[in-house]
């Protein structure tokens, strides 16, 4: 019987289909708020044909070089980041993601912290029942409007990442009549002023060419234009040496005054320190964040200031979306063990290495 290791209790949606299968499942998890220590994951791991990690989990060189039973890593998000995907394909072991049903949910979640940070949602809540609203006054918690409101005109969102979710955002922006501005992934920081330009001869997959009545939904531009115009800005990159820390001081001091930034992609893209020291200087008006550098730890000073909203990682935290990430994890789990093509592996190449066919091979021993 093959055996796999299910580093994190994932909804049962997912746990249902491997259980279903004549299969050895085993959960790493006991609580919800306690993860799997690194012994007992390097234990599992190295005892399994299959492993179905989270982010919080390295999967790392030692580990897959220590596990060599091991048909696939299925990774219950859309970033994978926490697993070493160059040394996963040298040792013949396919990689695989859940992208795509977490993208609505996210962009949700984005435009939730964007409002709520504007508007002042948490203060006015946290006003409101400490008892402290006795009277309406006209200088009560005044925030930012997202829409043309008081002043009609319309505000800037840019968007840093245009992929799925960074397109899905600004798709809603069309609701506040914004204008959009976009800066694509470029392979280094230098590229940003020409607006993150490929070289002569490559292609970039562009944003989604969707327009709304009041004009082209996203316009290309480069990082330094996107921040100093926009009044928002919102990032979704994934996290690689290219974009670690893309948003650092110099960066934060280009944005507006009165301006927020939102980040719902990864922690480490900003650099924290120097986003604390421009919330409390006043560099930038707010911030809205999801994720975090050092995640779950927040860097000293960020929890005590009034301007930012921080949220514990819960981009795609809802119930059919998280059921269909598992059950979407679970499926490409089961591909791996089948010893065929997953629906969202991320290292095709692998399927072409002699490593996979010798662990294919060892494991119809």
């Amino acid at each position: 019987m093959r055996r796999v290791f299910v580093t994190r209790r994932i909804p049962d949606e997912g746990l249902r289909l491997l259980e279903a299968e004549d299969l050895a499942v085993h959960v790493g998890q006991s609580r919800e708020d306690a993860g799997v220590d690194r012994a007992s994951l390097l234990k599992e791991a190295a005892r399994s044909h299959g492993l179905l990690s989270l982010l919080t989990e390295p999967v790392d060189r030692e580990l897959l070089e220590a596990s060599p039973g091991l048909l696939g890593v299925a990774n219950c998000a859309v970033g994978y980041d926490n697993v070493d995907v160059e040394a996963a394909t040298e040792l013949g072991v396919p990689v695989s993601n859940t992208p795509g049903v977490l993208t609505d949910t996210t962009a949700d979640l984005t435009w939730a912290l964007l409002l709520g940070v504007a508007r002042r949602i948490p203060e006015a809540h946290e006003y409101t029942v400490a008892g402290r609203f006795r009277i309406w006054g006209p200088n009560l918690l005044l925030g930012a409007d997202v829409s043309p409101g008081g002043s009609g005109r319309r505000k800037v969102l840019g968007i840093v990442g245009p992929g799925r979710i960074g397109a899905a955002v600004a798709e809603r922006a069309a609701g506040f009549r914004m204008e959009v501005l976009a800066h694509g992934r470029s392979e280094s920081r230098e590229s940003r002023e020409s607006g993150g330009e490929l070289k002569k001869g490559e292609r970039r997959q562009e944003a989604p060419g969707t327009t709304s009545p009041t004009g082209p939904l996203m316009r290309r531009t480069s990082l330094d234009e996107l921040l100093e115009r926009s009044d928002f800005v919102s990032l979704h990159l994934p996290l690689t040496e290219a974009t670690h820390h893309l948003i650092g001081e110099a960066e934060l001091r280009r944005m507006k005054e009165s301006a927020y930034l939102i980040n719902t992609s990864r922690g480490a893209v900003v650099d924290e320190e120097a986003l604390v020291k421009a919330l409390r200087e006043g560099w930038i008006a707010g911030a809205g964040l999801d994720v975090y550098e050092n995640e779950p730890a927040l860097t000293p000073g960020l929890a005590e200031l009034d301007n930012v909203i921080v949220a514990p990682h819960i981009g795609s935290a809802s119930r059919d979306t998280r059921a269909r990430m598992a059950t979407m994890a679970a499926e490409n789990l089961l591909h791996h063990l089948r010893g065929e093509r997953a629906p969202n592996v991320v290292n095709p190449q692998v399927y072409e290495t002699e490593a996979w066919e010798a662990r294919r091979a060892r494991s119809n021993q």
